[in-house]
């Protein structure tokens, strides 16, 4: 253990205390001990403090506790003549450090300072973001971002479960030089990294150079600013202690299990830039009780191996150095040790295109007015279809063009498209085409400057100026297709050929053909009942967070995150057959009413490490399905209505069980069996099968709007399904009530069938 590191630790750490106990007898003089106090938008109150010590902090006085045990933490600093400093010594210090830094910004969102204001700054759009005057939205007024609100970690859950987000990098300083601020951002978008940016070297921040640099920051572009300051740090820190209650079914106080967790599951680590002060290296020696490493880019001492990480604990690479060409050379191959000291595993396709390429621009909006062309939308059409084909009937890696380039469409115009997609394989199946062109949607959207919106024939594609100025043409989508298809899918699919339209009489033609195909889909994948198929299948990718939750998908329930339904899991268990994705034999069905097979009861006990022993496929009264923490609903029982409200992720608005979305979900959420509450996929609510055992639809008495909204044609169908056509004008939503009382007088005025149901209990 380095004395070094120790003395500067400890002596951060000392500081940093100090002036939280400082900040916090300023609060209980000025604001007083009952004040409210919390981060916004999360169930988790102060997420560290919760989890290190099980403290849940409403107010201001609350935190007197926390201070306290900070102290208890602290260690001398070393003399300069002997040597005394342990790593558990390092270790606590780094832990009050995070305990007072999480103090601190509490305490400083009661006084308005928090997220911190960056004049002329502004988010990528649609970014949630946290304000201290109206607690989320856009960026429209220069703060940064505050910590990572619950929706947007959920959201997050399942591509930090499926590997497509490896883990995630804090970088706390200021890189040599904007270009290298930028090239460690782009080298680890690359890699699908979450990074998160505070800290300053001397008043600069990485966060400066990449705004200077018109680098696109938020949530959007897995690039989030926290702040320019190294206290800052702690919302990242939050974010891990987040992921383990939210998808481990941890609880508040339980440390060690956390610590673990984050070592074991949670791929993170600290990029120090610049030079490391005395709060640095405390906040340093606080990570590394996640097991995250810390690897600075300037000269300091190294902490080997000794158990608490997975490899080195402290690494030096004086960037100047790093072998390399030149500075950008340098930068990628920092990110790379970086990489390699954490254990991350990335998964980088090369696409062969002029933009920067990765699932870190997945969801990227392209303004109008830095917009070059669009496809879709208003003013155009766009479609896309995959068809399967023979393989003498196809070219491998052919892209063809038919039809006009967008060169003479007037900037920021509008032009029909067509994509076309033609894929064979000796394994190639015709029910797994709706499979794989939905996933056009995802490969489209991971090039840098392109927006995609929608699928088969409301397809929006966005090219912006800057994409267009790199040389990215209309034939890029095809490079982009033929390249993911065949790293993704090279199991089913062994050559992929793709036309691209514009010419108008074509467009027309092939746009009726595809049409022809989506509707002969629907009806394919309509027609499928649980009782027409013999096996179900499991979905475990989520149990690299949540150990003992595992998906149980018929044909009539989609996975809880909406992202896989029964076709899908069947495709990828012939395209990974030891995969997360196993068939699940029916076996003798035990309940029909209930949903409860013997195949799936073996499978659930096997798959949940004997934590659970019963699945009701269609009840959420008796032996729910378990859930992680990616569902995109929550259902749960209102017993003074003798119903069920149905919450949706994007909803953050107060439900008539006195809980938002992110309180409810603690309790849905890591791999729990409760009655009475469960996590869905939002297409769930339309199948028959919804809580059939229960009552069915009918029992829904409030719902959020948002799914009114989105589904409102199919939710008609649903109406009439179960014979009352009116019914969904008599589910109430947050714009009619957020309170039972409110919900109880609506089903009254509006004559909902479900108080006249038998009892739901």
């Amino acid at each position: 253990m380095s004395r070094y590191i120790a003395t500067r630790a400890i002596r951060g750490a000392h500081a940093i205390v100090g002036e939280a106990a400082s900040m916090l007898d300023k609060a209980l003089s000025e604001k007083g001990a009952d004040t409210p106090v919390s981060f916004p938008n999360t169930a988790y109150y102060l997420p560290l403090i919760l989890g290190m010590t099980g403290r849940e902090i409403t107010k201001v006085g609350d935190l007197q506790s926390v201070v306290e045990q900070a102290k208890g933490l602290l260690h001398p600093v070393p003399p300069d003549r002997r040597w005394t400093p342990y790593l558990g010594e390092t270790l606590d210090s780094g832990m009050a450090t995070l305990l007072a830094e999480e103090t601190i910004m509490a305490l400083r969102f009661i006084y308005g300072l928090q997220p911190e204001l960056m004049p002329g700054f502004a988010l990528a759009g649609g970014t949630a973001f946290t304000s201290p005057d109206n607690g989320s939205g856009p960026s429209a007024d220069g703060h940064l971002n505050g910590p990572i609100d619950d929706i947007q970690l959920r959201s997050w859950g399942i591509q930090l479960v499926d590997g497509r987000m490896p883990g995630f990098a804090a970088i706390v300083g200021c890189a040599k030089t904007n270009e290298v601020a930028v090239k460690i951002v782009r080298e680890l978008q690359r890699r699908n990294i979450l990074t998160f940016l505070s800290g300053n070297v001397n008043g600069r921040s990485i966060i400066h150079q990449l705004k200077e640099e018109g680098v696109e920051l938020g949530y959007d572009t897995y690039t989030v600013p926290f702040g320019t300051d190294t206290e800052s740090a702690i919302y990242a820190l939050g974010f891990a202690v987040r992921s383990a209650l939210t998808f481990g079914g941890m609880k508040g106080g339980q440390a060690r299990n956390i610590l673990l967790y984050n070592k074991n599951r949670v791929f993170a680590f600290v990029l120090a830039l610049g030079e490391v002060d005395d709060l640095k290296y405390a906040t340093a020696a606080g990570a590394i009780n996640f097991g995250f490493p810390v690897i600075a880019d300037t000269i300091i001492p190294e902490i080997l191996p000794t158990g608490v990480t997975t490899y080195e604990h402290v690494v030096s690479m004086p960037f100047n150095e790093i072998e390399g060409a030149d500075d950008l050379e340098r930068a990628e191959r920092l990110v790379q040790k970086c990489i390699e000291i954490r254990g991350v595993k990335v998964r980088v396709t090369e696409v062969p295109v002029p933009v920067p390429y990765g699932s870190a621009f997945e969801g990227e909006v392209v303004r109008k007015t830095d917009m070059r062309v669009e496809f879709g939308g208003k003013h155009s059409r766009a479609f896309e279809y995959l068809l399967m084909a023979d393989l003498d009937e196809i070219e491998d890696g052919k892209i063809e063009l038919v039809g006009p380039a967008f060169d003479d469409v007037p900037d920021q115009g509008a032009m029909d498209l067509g994509i076309i997609v033609k894929v064979a394989g000796r394994k190639m199946e015709k029910d797994f085409e709706p499979v794989l062109e939905r996933q056009i949607h995802y490969f489209v959207n991971g090039a840098s400057g392109i927006q995609h919106i929608g699928q088969r024939d409301i397809a929006w594609i966005r090219i912006s100026h800057a994409a267009a100025e790199k040389g990215f043409n209309v034939k890029h989508f095809g490079e982009i297709l033929h390249a993911r298809f065949h790293a993704e899918f090279g199991s089913i699919v062994d050559k992929v050929q793709v036309t691209i339209l514009t010419e108008p009489a074509l467009h027309a033609e092939w746009l009726a053909k595809a049409r022809q195909a989506y509707e002969e889909r629907n009806v394919r994948i309509g027609s499928m009942t649980d009782e027409s198929v013999d096996t179900f299948y499991s979905c475990t990718l989520c149990q690299s967070f949540a150990p003992n939750h595992v998906c149980m998908i018929s044909p009539e329930r989609l996975g809880l995150c909406g992202a896989y339904n029964w076709l899908d899991c069947k495709a990828s268990y012939q395209i990974n057959p030891t995969g997360p994705n196993q068939p699940i034999k029916k076996q003798t069905n035990l309940d029909p009413v209930k949903g409860y097979y013997s195949g799936v009861n073996e499978f659930a006990l096997s798959a949940s490490h004997q934590q659970v022993q019963e699945v009701s496929m269609y009840s959420i009264m008796e032996n729910p399905m378990t859930a992680c923490g990616c569902f995109e609903c929550i259902a749960m029982v209102i017993p003074e209505t003798n119903g069920i409200m149905v919450l949706s992720r994007e909803d953050t608005s107060m439900s008539p069980a006195g809980m938002t979305f992110s309180t409810l979900a603690g309790m849905a959420g890591g791999g729990l069996q409760t009655p009475g509450i469960m996590g869905h996929g939002k297409f769930y609510i339309l199948s028959p099968k919804f809580i059939s055992a229960d009552g069915g639809f009918k029992r829904v008495v409030w719902m959020s709007s948002i799914l009114k909204e989105q589904m409102a044609e199919q939710l008609k169908e649903v109406a009439i399904r179960e014979g009352d056509p009116d019914l969904i004008e008599k589910i109430a939503d947050e714009r009619v009530c957020t309170d039972v009382e409110g919900l109880v007088a609506y089903l009254a005025e509006k004559n909902h069938p479900a108080p006249n149901m038998p009892p739901i209990f």
